[in-house]
Parts: structure tokens; sequence; C-alpha cells
């Protein structure tokens, strides 16, 4: 089914040259292979929890620095100014360093995945732009594993090879390339908030202010004035969407017939939803919570940094050196700046119990820097 793609891969123009022709073009539908990731992409907009969520971890991850060290043995060096660091402060003419790691980490909590082209003249990259990843489809390869890949936007299908694009992705336990997102995982939660959100939306809204019912009209009156009274309720409460039935009996009476939100306990469902998307997410609710406690907050904060940032970032960072590293000559590696809260008492009992094994010189040296 990809003959036709790996076409594609001869012989060509830059692709430098090609993908910034295409950026700029009002973006057509999305490629058949990731019309999923749309849907995905969407949720940021449609969500106050799922915006909250991925801003929190997209912004807090674009603060932390990125070093670049070099390996000797067992140990490592900071490398000043390594021509990647030196790249990352300004990775194209339009975008910043933080615009950088924040797309990325927001594509992979919304895709899974998130793609770095590489501009360059077949050497070291000189720019890196990032991809929308619905945008972006995999070509795959029986030996190669991906042969390269497509960049659709505007109509316009541009072939990148394999080395011109950084592929950082969550893992998916069905899929052999692309990764799966936070929002796939919590779909229904979401769908199921938004709704909620709409319905409320609605009752409160325009001509739904008073809740669906039955008008029962006890006494007889002839067919001109049932259809007045019907006329005039209408036009009074009604409205154009209000369901209302009307039956012919003796005086007028009002039956409700719908669930008010007290009966649907809403706001008890919007609590829970919103605890589901956030902790899909990683995010502890001590956070956000208007009624936590400083400890209790500090505690949550401690959490994201230790179990939901610090993993993502590393795996941004592992994937930098594998990929990106290996165009500038000597061994290194990219880390982030170790951002984990330390543990005064435990880090002073560490120190004290390795006086009796290491001398002060290795214990300044491991302890202090």
């Amino acid at each position: 089914m990809f003959d036709w793609l790996t076409q594609m891969f001869r012989p060509r123009a830059t692709g430098a040259a090609g993908l910034r022709h295409a950026l700029p073009v009002n973006p057509d539908p999305p490629f058949p292979l990731t019309s999923g990731a749309l849907r995905d992409l969407d949720a940021y907009a449609a969500s106050t929890w799922v915006y909250l969520a991925v801003t929190r971890i997209a912004e807090a991850g674009a603060l932390v620095p990125l070093h670049v060290y070099r390996v000797d043995g067992e140990s490592r060096a900071p490398v000043t100014r390594h021509p990647l660091e030196v790249l990352l402060t300004r990775p194209n003419p339009f975008t910043s360093r933080f615009e950088l790691m924040e797309q990325t980490l927001g594509a992979l909590e919304l895709a899974g995945n998130a793609y770095w082209y590489l501009a360059g003249d077949g050497g070291a990259p000189t720019e890196i732009w990032p991809l929308r990843p619905d945008r972006v489809a995999i070509v795959p390869h029986p030996q190669r594993h991906i042969a390269g890949y497509v960049y659709e936007v505007g109509g316009v299908r541009v072939p990148l090879d394999a080395a011109e694009v950084v592929h950082f992705k969550r893992w998916h336990p069905t899929n052999d390339y692309y990764g799966l997102s936070a929002v796939s995982a919590a779909r229904t939660a979401i769908e199921s908030d938004r709704a909620m959100a709409l319905w409320n939306k609605s009752t409160f809204g325009q001509d739904h202010g008073v809740p669906a019912g039955i008008v029962n009209i006890k006494e007889y009156v002839s067919d001109a004035d049932f259809e007045r009274i019907k006329r005039e309720w209408r036009a009074s409460y009604g409205g154009g969407q209000r369901r209302t039935a009307f039956l012919r009996g003796g005086g007028v009476e009002w039956q409700s017939i719908g669930l008010t939100h007290n009966d649907l306990d809403f706001l008890k469902g919007r609590q829970m939803h919103r605890d589901e998307i956030l902790t899909a997410f990683g995010l502890p609710i001590g956070l956000i919570d208007a009624n936590a406690t400083e400890a209790n907050a500090t505690v949550a904060e401690r959490q994201f940094i230790e179990r939901t940032l610090w993993p993502k970032l590393v795996r941004l960072a592992e994937k930098i050196t594998a990929d990106l590293l290996p165009f500038w000559p000597g061994e290194a590696v990219a880390a982030f700046e170790d951002i984990r809260p330390t543990d005064t008492a435990a880090r002073l009992a560490e120190i004290e119990a390795a006086k009796g094994v290491l001398t002060t010189d290795e214990i300044r040296s491991r302890y202090f820097g």
C-alpha cells in the first residue's frame, strides 16, 4: 500500500526548500494516515482541563535549560556553547528555544508524537522546525523500519528523508510507528465533560432557562383559546428549543418532566471528569485545588516535577542525544538541568554515611561539585 509513497523518495530537490514553500499555505484536510491526530489536537481548545494540563506541562518543561556534556569514560563534563546549544537558542528565524520546547512537549501530550525537521546543506543542521503532528505521515520500510516521512500542507506533499526528521513519541502498545497520547486515553472523560458543559450552557442560554415540562389546562377551552394559550406561553417561556407539551383539562398547571442539575449530580460529575482528565496527564489535583493546604500543594508540586515532568524531559534529552548530537564529532550526551527537589535530610544522612567510605576530596567532588 506504500508503493506510491516510496516513489517519492527518489533523488529530488532539497527538502528545506519544499517545506519552507509549503509551510505558509493554508492547510487542507490532513493526510489520511494521521487524520485521527487532528481530533486529539482540537481537544486543547475544546476542553478547559486539557488546556490547563498541557499548558502546565509544556510551559514548565520549556523553562528547564538543556546542556550538552562531553563523555569521558564514566564521567562527563559540560561543554561550553556546544553547537547544539547555540542552535537551540534560535532554532529558526520565527521560533525561540522556549517556543520549540513548548510545542514539542504540547504535541507529545495531545498527539503522542512530535516532530523536528532539520534543515541544512547536508551537514549539521542549521535550523530546526517543529512540525504539526497531524500533517506528518510515516513511510514504513521493511528493513530500515522507517523509509522517511511525508509532510502535507495546503495539498502539497513534501517527502522528507528519515535523517531529516527527529520523531519524539510516547509508547503505544498496538502501533509500531505512532505514539499514544494522553488525550486518546482520556477521550471518554473529555467528551463527557464537554457534553455536560454544553448542556449547562444550553440550560442557561437564551430561550433555554425554563425546564422542560407539561402545561396542563384543566378547564375546557375552545380550540382558538387553546392555540392562543400555547402561542402566548411559548412566546413568554418556551423559546425555539424548549420542549413543552400542552394538555387540555381544567385550569392551568405546570408539571416539570426534566431533570434538574441537582437530580443529575451535575457538579460532582464535572469534578469527577476534571480529576480523571488531570490524572491522565499526570497533573496532581493539589496543584489546582483551591482547598488544598500549603503542605498538600507542596507535595503535589514535588510529585508533578518528579513523576510527570522529569520523565518527559528525559525522553526528549535521550532522543536528542541519539538523533541530533551525532551530527557533531565527539562523544557527548544531552541532558536537561536536574530540577528534581532535593530531600535535605536524606542528603545529609547520605553524606554522613559516606564519610567512612569516601575521602574528603571525593565527598566534595560527588556532593558539592
